[in-house]
């Protein structure tokens, strides 16, 4: 035990070494806490700049906001002050710290106010408290402000204290990068005067701020706050300091521990620890500890009942294991800083009062850092004396046989050994008996089995035989050595057991939550999750195991037959979010035992578990594992549904982008040919008489040429509804790569008669099987697409030959290339950019429906580089399939 615990202290040391050492690799955090706005947060920030920079430290001004008072902006003077960067936001110009400046001019400290302040839309950061981690990981020390509204964890506090919900929060995590906090106090009053006089806020606001956040209740509960959280944090570093030096805890704040045993008044403790860590304004947490013997099943009703008061009075319960009572306390309180340990005094043990050896005078010797309080009541000791005297907890009838058996065995062996093996000394042979009772049940058995293993020698084996009496005087020594050695050995031995209990059950317990673990993580939706769990909860208590997701009633199609009592107890528990069912005291005839699934104050859903009829109610140990995989659950539970949630998002967000592009692209691409088909027939209706030949077939041909171009717009939103809905058929047919390519090109001549091309068609190039009509307006998309981007004059090159068995066709144009984050989302609908392969004036649709043809025919389509770096190359390929029972 003694070693276990140096390996816990050495742990601990660790830790605390490594967790220095990387606040040392960073950048330092100083925090100046207020209660309210107005406490001079501000001011004293820059006083200590001030400070800082008579001593040669090199200090910078990132931000400040001084709220034009005029005694904290006197304080800027003789300071460096970052200039701001100013940001065009909904049509107004705002400030905020320019962060790159400030890595670039990278002082010593940096002052950066207002921490948990949110950034203008579209910086590199959402919140000011991301831009500060980031200095910090820069090397850069930083003192900030923030009030106690502001922290994360203390959100739903403010919001009872203040009516206010505050949406600007800092995160707990930032704090644990602190190296100092100092707290900016001020009285209740003296606020509220410097409110009246204008000195935090303008008359109007002022006025409001009065009414409602600036009560004299709200602003004294939020000072008390304040200096609770720089309370805690001093008592925080002060404990990692203490472990880092391989010295015991010694904690500043009060905290109270109350052990119980579940033998007669754990639930008057409780209540007695709770009045007095609420006069002491102390946290408090109830333990009991877990030796690995058996706990009856009254102790264990007592146990769970405690417990539940505990979490229901606002305390924290935990199950300890370990071999010795003492040992598990005072390791769990020097842990977690506890000040104060409360006791009861429920047991008379006479003997171990002579010896010293009571719990509570060993935690007078051993925990002289501590405040132990006592507590009993005459009816309590009444009752443990009785429940002792009638329970059969020091020896079972298997205990007793346990102990006759191996007596009996080991006198056998002994005469054996004796007569036919000639040995004279046979303690050994008792020693060993006794060692095994040990090992096989609890202390109570080992100490009879010595007994009667020391009488049985005596008796058959230490002359004069069959007789107690000793006639020689060393005789008398080797007798009662012998029992000494058979008790200290027994007691070994039990204690060996005992810890081996407890970590089979601390193993079983990790291996548990790591199998549920492994299996949530791979779960990808709530089905799978539910699924998860009810098979790891059913694994972990070999009972059948229900999980229900969200706050609806249980779906008649559970797998498992529900009566009306079992659904009203899972109804409860919904609605209350409190335990039900079976061994609880609410609806206790349900033959289930349904359990909340909590999440951020809300339900997640719940769990229900069906024991059989004779099961007796799980134990600390197993309550525990329930309640931690429950844990698990839920928030895998809250994982997925934001995972789906985000999903939504994303596809109402896409959908919401393509349906504006759809809109913008049809206004122009549909109205543009139609107002020129409309102007051009209209010029010939109403002056047709008056053109002559070549002016009328100047409009007749724009007239055509706009019809085309409508038809092909049209043609290509067919061509992409058929591929998203699956149903584009592929009539297959034999034609030759030059005739595809030709064909493309001859076509877009018509439209493009300026456009230049360079073909480069390898010798011999069989024809392909492919659906030639999708293929050839396939490419024609691509080469309208280079034609409209390349220089004029400049040629587009098409390169088509065979590679690795596929046919691979390059289109490259000279224009001014595609960059690399953009590749790939040029083949996604309605996806267009002013540089590059494509320009507001297309409609986005050509290389999505090229890729969705070419991918209809087993081939790909990418966008790399231009050969020479300048301009992109659309690589297509098709692979070189030949029909059943044809050659081409």
């Amino acid at each position: 035990m003694n070693a276990d615990r140096r390996d816990v202290v050495r742990q601990e040391q660790a830790d605390a070494l490594l967790g220095e050492l990387r606040r040392q690799g960073s950048g330092r955090l100083t925090i100046f806490l207020g209660a309210a706005p107005g406490v001079g947060k501000t001011y004293s920030m820059l006083s200590r700049a001030h400070e800082l920079k008579k001593q040669g430290i090199d200090v910078m001004v990132g931000l400040a906001e001084t709220h034009r008072r005029a005694e904290t902006e006197a304080l800027l003077n003789g300071l460096e002050v970052l200039p701001r960067k100013r940001v065009d936001y909904q049509g107004r110009r705002l400030e905020e710290l320019d962060i790159d400046a400030l890595l670039v001019r990278k002082p010593q400290v940096a002052l950066v106010d207002e921490l948990a302040h949110r950034n203008v839309p579209g910086s590199r950061h959402e919140r000011r408290w991301q831009d500060v981690i980031e200095l910090l990981d820069a090397g850069i020390d930083i003192y900030t402000t923030v009030n106690i509204q502001h922290l994360e964890s203390l959100n739903d506090i403010v919001h009872r204290i203040t009516g206010v919900r505050v949406s600007e929060t800092v995160p707990d995590l930032v704090f644990d990068r602190l190296r100092d906090i100092l707290l900016v106090d001020l009285p209740p009053r003296e606020l509220i005067e410097r409110l009246q006089q204008g000195k935090v806020y303008v008359p109007e606001q002022a006025a409001h701020a009065l009414q409602a956040f600036f009560s004299p209740s709200n602003l004294t509960a939020l000072r008390e706050l304040a200096m609770q959280t720089a309370a805690d944090r001093v008592d925080s570093d002060l404990r990692e300091a203490q472990a880092a030096r391989g010295l015991p805890g010694m904690p500043l704040r009060r905290r109270v521990l109350v052990a119980i045993d579940g033998r007669g008044q754990s639930e008057y403790l409780v209540r007695v620890a709770r009045r007095l860590a609420e006069r002491r304004d102390a946290p408090w947490t109830v333990v009991t500890v877990q030796t690995g013997s058996d706990v009856d099943e009254h102790r264990q009703l007592e146990l769970d009942r405690a417990f539940a008061l505990a979490r229901r009075l606002g305390g924290d319960a935990e199950v300890l294991h370990g071999g010795n009572v003492v040992d598990a306390i005072l390791d769990h309180a020097a842990r977690s800083g506890v000040s104060t340990i409360v006791l009861g005094r429920t047991r008379e043990r006479p003997f171990a009062r002579m010896f010293n050896r009571t719990l509570t005078q060993q935690l007078l010797q051993r925990g002289a850092h501590y405040e132990l309080t006592i507590f009993s009541t005459p009816e309590a000791r009444a009752k443990a004396r009785r429940s002792v005297r009638q329970s059969s907890h020091w020896l079972t009838r298997s205990d007793i046989g346990l102990a006759v058996l191996a007596t009996v065995l080991a006198t056998a062996c002994g005469e054996v050994a004796g007569r036919w093996l000639g040995l004279t000394d046979l303690s050994m042979v008792f020693i060993v008996a006794v060692v095994l009772v040990a090992s096989r049940t609890r202390m109570a058995a080992a100490v009879l089995a010595a007994a009667l293993c020391f009488l049985s020698y005596d008796f058959f084996f230490i002359p004069p035989h069959f007789t107690f009496y000793i006639s020689a005087r060393q005789g008398v020594a080797t007798v009662f050595l012998f029992l000494v050695a058979a008790l200290v050995a027994g007691r070994l031995a039990s204690r060996l057991r005992m810890q081996v209990l407890a970590l089979r059950a601390a193993n079983a317990h990790a291996t548990a939550l790591q199998a549920l673990g492994r299996q949530l993580a791979v779960a990808a939706d709530l089905g799978q999750v539910v699924s998860a769990g009810r098979q790891a909860l059913k694994q972990a208590t070999g009972v059948d195991a229900l999980v229900q997701a969200g706050n609806t009633p249980i779906a008649p199609e559970c797998p498992y037959s529900l009566s009306d009592r079992d659904r009203a107890a899972a109804d409860w528990t919904m609605k209350h979010q409190q335990s039900a069912g079976r061994f609880t005291d609410t609806l206790g005839n349900s033959d289930w035992w349904f359990m909340p699934l909590i999440e951020d104050g809300g339900l997640a859903g719940l769990i229900g578990l069906r024991f059989p009829e004779n099961a007796a109610r799980p134990g600390p140990e197993q309550r525990r594992l329930i309640d931690a995989m429950a844990d698990d659950i839920a928030q895998a539970i809250v994982r997925t549904r934001l995972v789906s949630d985000l999903e939504d998002a994303r596809v109402t967000s896409e959908t919401e982008r393509l349906r504006s592009a759809l809109l913008s692209s049809v206004s122009h691409d549909l109205r543009s040919p139609l107002a020129s088909i409309i102007g051009a027939a209209g010029s010939l209706d109403s002056y047709g008489d008056a053109m002559n030949r070549e002016d009328r077939h100047s409009l007749l041909e724009t007239v055509r040429m706009e019809g085309e171009r409508l038809d092909r717009y049209i043609q290509n939103l067919l061509d992409m509804t058929r591929l998203g809905h699956g149903g584009l058929t592929l009539n297959r047919d034999w034609i030759g790569v030059n005739e595809l390519i030709g064909s493309a090109v001859t076509r877009l001549q018509r439209y493009e008669p300026a456009a230049r091309f360079d073909l480069h068609l390898a010798e011999g190039l069989a024809p392909i099987w492919v659906h030639p009509a999708l293929i050839e307006q396939a490419l024609f998309n691509v080469v309208e697409n280079a034609a409209r981007f390349s220089p004029s004059g400049e040629p587009i090159v098409i390169d088509a030959r065979d590679v690795e068995g596929r046919l691979r066709i390059d289109v490259c144009d000279r224009g001014p290339g595609i960059p690399e984050d953009e590749r790939k989302r040029i083949f996604d609908m309605f996806f267009s950019v002013e540089r590059g392969d494509r320009g507001r004036q297309g409609t986005g649709l050509g290389l999505a429906i090229t890729q969705g043809m070419f991918g209809a025919h087993g081939g790909t389509v990418e966008a790399i580089p231009g050969y020479d770096g300048h301009g992109t190359i659309i690589r297509m390929t098709l692979p070189r399939i030949l029909p059943p029972g044809s050659t081409p």
